[in-house]
């Protein structure tokens, strides 16, 4: 995995030593996808899931009103696609790319079996959807309590604690999301997370330019999303 990125904390690469991780990418296909590739689509059969080893993914619904959510974004280490894959379910959901990625992609018979002959394995994947099921709680909680403002300074809060790199002016958000990605995410418009992002801008709370995000006062930011 010389070419491939650091995993992302809570994936299920992040949980496996070197031998299993290299016996779960070795036993499946390589496969490239370019920038806005869509890898799987809401409604389709499916016997495949994706190990995605470079580049970041959205994973979102269309509703029947054509209305879209955003219901994560996965990055390096992430599987994608493996409840339907092992269910034998429909996708529920559509994977786009949003950046050149690099993933491993293995036929939910491949997966199977290695989640039986590597325990490690099996527990990495429990970890991982563990992980998963506390962000889907979260997110309802935020629709719940909070107002727009709140949810997106919650969502980009647990952006940086998750995936922020340490940089002199804060913690940096790598992947490429943009302000409909983040108004799909927290049920809201695009002009109120436009207005959300501008107010935390002005506290100097966060910096944005195109596609990036620097949390400048992490705790700031989390107190603001938490504040009554």
């Amino acid at each position: 995995m010389a070419d491939d990125e650091t995993p992302v904390a809570g994936s299920l690469l992040a949980y496996l030593q070197a031998a299993d991780r290299e016996y779960l990418v070795e036993l499946g296909m390589r496969r490239g996808f370019g920038t806005s590739e869509i890898l799987v689509r809401q409604g389709d059969p499916t016997d495949h899931v994706f190990v995605v080893l470079s580049g970041w993914v959205r994973v979102f619904s269309s509703t029947a009103n054509g209305h879209e959510i955003l219901v994560a974004l996965r990055g390096p280490g992430d599987v994608v696609g493996e409840q339907a894959a092992l269910h034998g379910w429909q996708r529920t959901a559509s994977i786009q790319t949003l950046e050149p990625v690099a993933t491993v992609q293995l036929t939910s018979a491949q997966l199977e079996t290695c989640l039986r002959n590597r325990p490690n394995v099996a527990l990495a994947m429990i970890r991982q959807m563990s992980e998963r099921l506390r962000e889907a709680e979260n997110a309802r909680v935020d629709f719940a309590a909070l107002d727009v403002a709140q949810r997106v300074a919650a969502f980009l809060s647990r952006l940086a604690q998750q995936h922020g790199v340490p940089e002199p002016d804060g913690l940096a958000l790598h992947m490429p999301l943009s302000q409909q990605d983040i108004a799909n995410r927290v049920g809201a418009s695009r002009r109120a997370v436009a207005r959300s992002l501008a107010a935390l801008r002005e506290r100097n709370i966060i910096t944005t330019s195109r596609r990036r995000i620097v949390i400048v006062q992490p705790d700031v930011l989390d107190a603001f999303a938490h504040s009554e």
